[in-house]
């Protein structure tokens, strides 16, 4: 395609597209219409420089023009209370119930990882000495030890927010670096079960097991599962950008990636509770099987979640994405 030919041909119609967008509101009946039809003739303008000849400075202007012009046309939407209802109750559980097929295996094989590390770390003394001094593990596995106090040394509330904000940071990092073929989200993940598995390993090593997990069940199965979602939800991703499937990669990883960033701001509200529990109830004076009864009842709670209300809305058609208003336009592609 001729460039400066086609840009001949319609800049007249871009130049009264723009005259209009600058009348506003004072527009006749028949104006307003003609604005409607110069934005969507303008909108496949677009689409066929963008594929055909693809002008940075043409493609700048012709994308302000068409937003603009968007904007006129569907008018501004303000967000609601009825947008954030919508999301806790339809948009991200359907999300989190839609990547199940990816957080599920990713859950399982990251906890049988866990567990052969902790396994090999507990029946290998020479191991045992490779990650510190004899003397060093005793303190860290004895009664009152390290693994013991750690819950307990920093006041609730502030030891609440800074396990939250750690958390947070993982999972939005699984959710934005699963962009790169999901490959960082694996070493994130490595690392996670690398510690929890080093603490299985020690702690049994020291016959001390039922304590570490009295620990680590209460606030850690909802903290896991929130990790393993995110984690899914980026390999999720990473795939998408090797296989798009019958969309274009860049609708794909458009619809994807707004899919993750809610995903983002849900987990951070699951993981606010799981920090809520390790900051009160994990260190708290309750029985061993009372704080493992909450964490198992927030797991609980958090599953119903996914498969009741998440799994409705995905029936019902919600893919977690933006509604349907709030996209942007699918537009023709040139061959």
């Amino acid at each position: 395609m001729d460039l400066d030919v086609y840009v001949t041909a319609h800049r007249a119609e871009w130049e009264r597209l723009d005259h209009l967008l600058r009348r506003g509101g004072k527009l006749t009946g028949a104006e307003a219409d003609e604005l409607v039809a110069l934005y969507q003739r303008t909108a496949t303008h677009l689409s066929i420089v963008q594929s055909s000849t693809p002008d940075p400075m043409l493609t700048a202007r012709l994308t302000q023009l068409v937003a603009r012009a968007r904007a006129a046309v569907t008018g501004t939407r303000r967000s609601s209370w009825r947008d954030a209802v919508r999301f806790l109750t339809a948009g991200f559980p359907a999300a989190v119930y839609r990547s199940r097929h990816w957080w599920i295996p990713t859950a399982v094989l990251s906890t049988l990882l866990a567990v052969l590390i902790g396994w090999w770390i507990g029946t290998h003394p020479e191991v045992q000495a490779s990650i510190g001094a004899s003397g060093d593990l005793r303190e860290m596995t004895r009664p009152g030890g390290q693994y013991e106090t750690y819950y307990s040394s920093h006041p609730a509330a502030s030891f609440a927010a800074q396990v939250w904000t750690n958390n947070a940071q993982a999972a939005a990092m699984c959710l934005v670096l699963g962009a790169f073929l999901g490959i960082p989200v694996l070493w994130i993940l490595f690392l996670n079960m690398l510690n929890l598995g080093v603490g299985i390993g020690l702690m049994s090593s020291a016959g001390r097991l039922d304590v570490f997990l009295g620990l680590i069940l209460p606030h850690g199965l909802l903290e896991l599962t929130a990790v393993f979602v995110a984690a899914g939800t980026g390999l999720r991703l990473g795939w998408t950008v090797i296989d798009p499937g019958p969309r274009t990669r860049r609708a794909a990883l458009a619809e994807q990636g707004r899919s993750a960033v809610g995903m983002a701001i849900g987990l951070a509200l699951v993981l606010f509770v799981s920090g809520l529990i390790e900051g009160f109830v994990t260190p708290s004076g309750l029985p061993t099987w009372a704080r493992i009864a909450i964490g198992v009842g927030a797991e609980l709670a958090f599953l119903v979640y996914v498969y009741v209300l998440g799994g409705r809305a995905a029936r019902a058609g919600d893919i977690g994405d933006l509604e349907e208003p709030d996209r942007s336009a699918a537009l023709p592609t040139a061959a």
